[in-house]
């Protein structure tokens, strides 16, 4: 069978009525256990609600759209020489990199249980600050050097 997969639905969230957070919820996962899952993603929004009196499905929209990154860098072969060639990011791509940049910078925190340093993360993601938001800045950085290698984005691709 050929062609792109059909995209699923997500069904929301029960706590918080998110496809959102069920999606996260998803990327938390390890070997099957989304229980596990669930509990680590809802203490660390007790924790959040706790620590900073805001609700916490707002600091986690609020990180997503913060990592998230507009513009990112891709390797194009043009005449025998490869280009870190700036180009778009789709909606879906930024809300995958979000999540995979939080959970990232989440696991090298050390020290703590793991809700603890997802709740950490979240909130200086949603303060523009911590090292997912730093992903985002690098990579911004890399796109604005490579500014100049823009018009090679706009040939046709040949295979």
């Amino acid at each position: 069978m050929r062609g792109k997969s059909p995209k699923r639905k997500m069904v929301p969230d029960a706590k918080y009525g998110s496809a959102t957070v069920t999606k996260f919820i998803n990327y938390i996962m390890r070997k099957g256990k989304k229980s596990i899952a669930r509990s680590i993603l809802y203490q660390s929004f007790e924790d959040i609600a706790e620590k900073t009196k805001h609700d916490p499905r707002e600091v986690f929209d609020a990180a997503v759209r913060n990592v998230g990154p507009e513009v990112e860098v891709r390797s194009r072969r043009v005449g025998g020489a490869n280009y870190q060639i700036p180009t778009p990011v789709s909606p879906e791509r930024r809300q995958a990199l979000a999540f995979r940049w939080i959970l990232a910078a989440a696991h090298t925190r050390k020290g703590q249980p793991m809700w603890q340093k997802l709740s950490a993360e979240l909130t200086d993601a949603a303060n523009k600050v911590g090292s997912a938001f730093k992903k985002r800045e690098d990579v911004y950085r890399m796109a604005e050097a490579n500014r100049a290698f823009a018009h090679f984005a706009r040939f046709n691709r040949r295979k």
